[in-house]
């Protein structure tokens, strides 16, 4: 089985390559390239995101084809695709950090900023956080409820369909941590910096 991680210079994913690499043991192998055609001949794409969703965005559609054969691996051909904090959100129609960004459109809705309750609420929203798990999701197999995960974000992911939300996080609102829309997964928290429980997570999306 190949599993790519796609590598777009949307920042330092230095630590989900050394997760997977660690939950994988050389029983998998694990490729990290923006190169479209190892990408459309994986098993399993892994679409990480650090920094803000126009950088990642903009990131993206600057490797010629990239959106198209992402698009072209999860949509047309429906294989499992796992996006990470920025990865998920870009899942979204559009995003309005920095300014109205057009996202891939996956599982329609938007990313905006967290309701910080006129500065309650520290933003980004760092650190270790409790998960609700609302769905059952094959990437929380072994996982349970108000497991605690890293997050960074000052963005949130705001599906319509609110049936794909499996897990969310109260920080100053109900926030969405993660999400799933049958072949597609995607986490706000880091599963690469939360510990064995999101090495659990990775692992299961090794073994979907």
């Amino acid at each position: 089985m190949k599993i790519t991680i796609v590598d777009y210079n949307s920042g330092n994913i230095s630590s989900v390559i050394n997760s997977f690499k660690e939950v994988a043991q050389n029983k998998v192998n694990i490729v990290v390239t923006s190169d479209l055609k190892k990408i459309k001949s994986s098993d399993k794409v892994v679409l990480p995101g650090q920094g803000s969703f126009k950088s990642c965005v903009d990131a993206l559609n600057n490797v010629s084809g990239l959106a198209e054969s992402l698009n072209e691996f999860a949509i047309n051909n429906k294989k499992p695709l796992l996006g990470i904090c920025v990865g998920l959100q870009m899942f979204a129609d559009i995003g309005y950090e920095e300014t109205e960004t057009k996202g891939l459109g996956w599982i329609s809705g938007k990313v905006s900023k967290i309701d910080n309750k006129d500065g309650k609420y520290k933003l980004p929203h760092i650190g270790w956080n409790q998960i609700n798990i609302v769905k059952e999701s094959k990437i929380f197999k072994n996982i349970k409820n108000n497991s605690h995960m890293y997050f960074v974000h000052s963005y949130e992911f705001i599906p319509n369909d609110k049936s794909v939300i499996s897990s969310t996080t109260d920080y100053s609102t109900n926030i969405v941590c993660s999400a799933e829309k049958e072949n597609l997964f995607g986490t706000q928290f880091h599963p690469e910096k939360s510990d064995k429980l999101g090495l659990q997570i990775i692992e299961n999306f090794i073994n979907l």
